[in-house]
Order: C-alpha cells, then structure tokens, then sequence
C-alpha cells in the first residue's frame, strides 16, 4: 500500500552542543533550542526507528548525550521517554521555503498597513508551525532580512528550525537591462561576503506568466560558475525544458520547479547528479485554497494566473512520474509560502500518491535533502556522531506498507 500518515507528537532539537528534551508538540516548547545542558544521557523509545536512509528499527532506543546521537539500538531497561506506539525519525528538511511570506492584518497577500512588530510576530509564528510539525531545517529562499531570523534561531532566542538562507535573490536583469557576466559574477560574490548559505537564481518566468526562459547560457555560466568557485551551491528557479537545460549545463547545483520539464532535461540533470526540487504537494494548492487572500487585478495573482496555476497542478503530476522514472535526485522542497506554514508534509504525501515509495518520500526529506544541503554528515540520519534533530510521530507512517 502506498499510504503515509504524519501526526508529530514529539521533537527534541539539537542547538549549540546541546539538547532540548522531546516537547508536546501542541504546545509552545519550554525551553526548546536552550543552551542549558540537559541531564546526560537522554534515552528515547519508541516502536520503530526510521532511520532516515531507508532502515527500519524495531522496538528501538535513540540515546544522545550532548547534542549528539551516540546509539540507536534494541537496548532493554528504562529509559528517560519511553514513546510507545509511536515512530522516531531524524527531523525533516524542506529545502525551498519562504517563511516571511504571511498574510496581514487584512487576511491578504501582499500585507498592507502593518507595523514592524506585527510582521515579526507573523513570521515568529510561522516558524514555531514549521517546527512543530516535524520540519526541524529549512532552506529559505528569497529574503534578505533572513540573516536575523537564523541568528535568533541559532542563539535560541526564537523557536523555529534551523535557517539556510539566499539573503534574496539575482534576476536576469535589472532597471538598466540585462545583467552582464561579470554584474551576476559581483552579485554572487556580494551575497558571499554578506553571508548567503546559498545563491538563489531565477532562469525562467513565473509558472503564473508561463515559465519561459529569462537567463541566458552565458548569464548561467557566469552566475553558477562563480558560486562554484566560491563554494555555494545554487538554488535555480526554472520551468520551461530549455530552462532547465541551460542550468544544468552550467553546473548549478539545483533546479526548482520544473513544470514543463521534458524527458531530456530530466535525463540530463541525472547525469550530471543535480539535484530537482519539482514542489507537486503544496504551493499550488495552497495558492488555490486561499486565491481569494492572494487574487489581485495587476501582478501575476490574476484571474489568468490561477488558471495557470490550476492547470499545472496535473501538468506537474504527470511530470513527477517522469521523474521518478528518470531516478533523478529529488530533495524535498514545498517552496512554501503564506498560508502553508506547518502544512510541509502535504508534499510528501502528495509525491507518494503519484508513486514514490513511502520509505522514498521520508528519505527525500532526510538524508536526501541533507546531502543536498551538504550537511548529509550531521543531519538527516539517526546514527552515531549526527547532531540530535528527532522526531517522533505517532504510529506507523508508512501505514501497511
């Protein structure tokens, strides 16, 4: 059966060598990200163990010890959180989010007429929903105030997951015309020295205007190739075939979205080990969900955009079977905006109900999504030596299968 279930009951973070104990995740976590050091060792039990890489644990116990995981083992005697019929599995990873995306005081997108504290406590609040529900890192893309939020979070002074940011995002072009090589090139190395995790490229329109392409192969060389030189990944946003081919030739090191994405350009991106984000789960439906907080009479949010929207909701259905076929890498990512905050495992569940394995879907948001953050040595895997980001969810969520 392919049937997935999530129910968080239960996360324990690991922040700064330290370890908050497993909180209710109903509840606003006392002490969750708390550099206090908690009573040593922290032993949970639960049914089943998922180890994050395809494993599977019977009856298991999780032992950490400073903020570390030192064993995860069939072990008898207490413990210090027996959890009973529930799972534990490394916390997941969505790796396209946009966390500042809220609706105002008026209920709608863009927000209009709100103060400062009121855009904090929005954002503050979609945070503690994302990680409540499991989602223990996130990759947010597009935002250059992120910087504060991953301090506050790193520092335990906001709940929330740990924060991968672009600090905002490079064009094609920009008031003056297109961007030359040696512009994206100083954009690149700006972002750099400002403290970007990663670099976040548009290479094609909206899916709402029709996803063409926008950048060029040079622009692309020249963006990703001076990443490459600078060790950052790059996070490319891109829909038409063309699009997406010219990304991967470049050598970027992620292409998002990917609606119109053709059998060529999937077979192309598994050859050179990039990585596909496609979002099939979430973002569309969210947007059609809450159109009428969203619907404007200029921009994309239109009545035409939706119906682009709606359409490809089944156009990029079809394209995730592909894709599967084609075994290309793909991390999960919900690119998640406002009004689908928490709501990030839609995107698992949506990718098994048009064919990935259980075991396959939980791995895109653990391991998977980890290696393609470059942090696959600490994250995404309950084993020894990895940093102590746990989960519990009740019962089996890989349902009969």
């Amino acid at each position: 059966m392919r049937t997935l279930r999530f129910a968080v009951v239960a996360v324990a973070v690991s922040v700064g060598g330290h370890t908050a104990a497993p909180q209710d995740s109903d509840t606003a976590p006392p002490g969750f990200n708390s550099l206090q050091r908690p009573p040593a060792p922290l032993t949970l039990r639960a049914a089943r163990v998922l180890d994050g890489r395809g494993r599977m644990l019977s009856n298991a116990v999780v032992e950490v010890r400073d903020g570390k995981i030192v064993a995860v083992d069939r072990r008898g005697g207490p413990v210090t959180h027996d959890l009973g019929d529930a799972t534990l599995m490394p916390g997941l990873i969505d790796v396209h989010t946009h966390v500042d995306w809220h609706f105002g005081p008026d209920g709608r997108y863009p927000p209009r007429n709100e103060t400062p504290d009121q855009r904090h406590a929005a954002i503050a609040e979609n945070l503690k929903a994302t990680l409540l529900n499991g989602f223990t890192t996130v990759q947010n893309v597009g935002n250059a105030g992120d910087k504060a939020l991953r301090d506050a979070v790193a520092a335990g002074t906001l709940v929330g997951p740990r924060i991968l940011t672009s600090l905002g995002q490079i064009q094609a072009g920009g008031r003056g015309g297109p961007l030359s090589p040696d512009q994206l090139r100083e954009r690149v190395r700006q972002l750099k020295a400002d403290g970007a995790d990663v670099i976040k490229l548009f290479a094609s329109e909206s899916i709402r205007t029709g996803g063409a392409p926008t950048m060029t192969q040079e622009q692309l060389d020249a963006a990703c190739g001076e990443a490459n030189a600078l060790g950052l990944r790059t996070l490319v946003h891109a829909h038409a075939a063309e699009a997406i081919i010219r990304v991967v030739k470049a050598g970027c090191t992620q292409v998002e979205h990917g609606a119109y994405a053709s059998d060529e350009a999937l077979a192309l991106m598994k050859a050179r080990g990039t990585y596909f984000d496609p979002n099939i789960g979430l973002v569309l439906q969210n947007y059609i969900e809450n159109k009428p907080r969203f619907l404007s009479e200029s921009g994309s949010y239109t009545e035409e955009g939706f119906a682009f929207m709606e359409k490809a909701v089944g156009i990029k259905g079809e394209m995730f079977k592909r894709a599967l076929k084609s075994g290309v890498k793909m991390p999960l990512g919900t690119d998640a905006v406002a009004g689908a905050h928490g709501q990030n495992a839609r995107e698992i569940i949506a990718r098994v109900e048009e064919g990935q394995r259980p075991m396959d879907g939980i791995i895109s948001a653990t391991s998977l999504a980890a290696e393609s953050l470059r942090l696959g040595d600490r994250l995404g895997a309950l084993a020894p030596g990895y940093e102590a980001d746990i989960i519990a969810v009740a019962g089996n969520p890989l349902g009969a299968c």
